[in-house]
């Protein structure tokens, strides 16, 4: 029976680390999706085999993170198949004896499962762990996939300026962005320096990566648009068509 309360507590244990790892992540700035694949992920040692293990391995709080992860990982599974064995270990073995045993541990963790996977377990456990997160630990408690509204249509993406374009050689301030509802967070010019919340007078160059804010399909658009006529027109119908949206988003919360 010590065997089999030792294998409970090693599989609770197993799924609080992967818990307080997903909220650690969740605090750096991952959705809590990805947070939770990629905690599951180094807990069990199957390795990264997505592009967002790149966003792991290239943040240095991250990877500590996955570190302890990965050293939790291989320690508790380890423990775990030796509680299994020791579960089911006996001198003489009494097949009465042995479905007993199994039906516990099966039991048993079967309710750890139904207990973890609860809707209220997990949020209530969830906000237990990121107020802990929050006070001894100094990472920041936003999930900005969430508070960036980024599933609803809008993204946060990277466009490299390239000679030609229409955003190449404008300062901020003609291009107007905002009137397409293109919020412009930062500027990283081609010799590396970098302008965080850059201001109107920032001109855009070839060569830049400009970090934009706003509407997928907007930022898809000023990604092909090019220097000419029909750039500006493009400019010109997706102010319109942001005021529209504003126009509608206006009417509904007089409603």
């Amino acid at each position: 029976m010590i065997a089999l309360a030792s294998l409970f507590l090693i599989v609770v244990v197993i799924l609080i680390v992967a818990r307080i790892a997903t909220v650690a992540l969740v605090a750096t700035g991952l959705p809590y999706e990805l947070a939770r694949f990629q905690a599951r992920s180094a807990l069990t040692g199957v390795g990264f085999t997505t592009s967002e293990s790149e966003s792991i391995v290239g943040h240095p709080v991250r990877r500590r993170i996955v570190m302890v992860l990965m050293l939790v990982g291989n320690a508790g599974f380890v423990s775990l198949i030796a509680s299994v064995m020791l579960s089911f270990s006996s001198n003489n073995p009494d097949a009465r004896d042995v479905f007993f045993r199994l039906s516990i541990a099966i039991g048993g963790l079967l309710t750890i499962a139904l207990i973890a996977r609860s809707r209220v377990f997990e949020q209530r456990f969830t906000a237990l762990i990121a107020s802990l997160v929050d006070r001894f630990t100094d990472l920041e408690l936003r999930d900005y996939h969430h508070l960036l509204q980024l599933s609803n249509d809008y993204a946060v993406t990277e466009l490299a300026v390239k000679a030609g374009d229409w955003l190449a050689d404008k300062s901020l301030a003609n291009l107007e962005l905002p009137d397409e509802g293109i919020l412009v967070l930062a500027v990283q010019r081609a010799n590396g320096s970098f302008i965080g919340a850059p201001r109107g007078d920032t001109v855009i160059e070839a060569g830049d990566i400009v970090v934009l804010y706003g509407r997928s399909a907007i930022l898809s658009d000023l990604d092909d648009r090019p220097d000419t006529p029909s750039g500006t027109h493009a400019h010109i119908d997706a102010v319109a068509e942001h005021m529209e949206i504003m126009a509608s988003q206006g009417d509904d919360q007089d409603d």
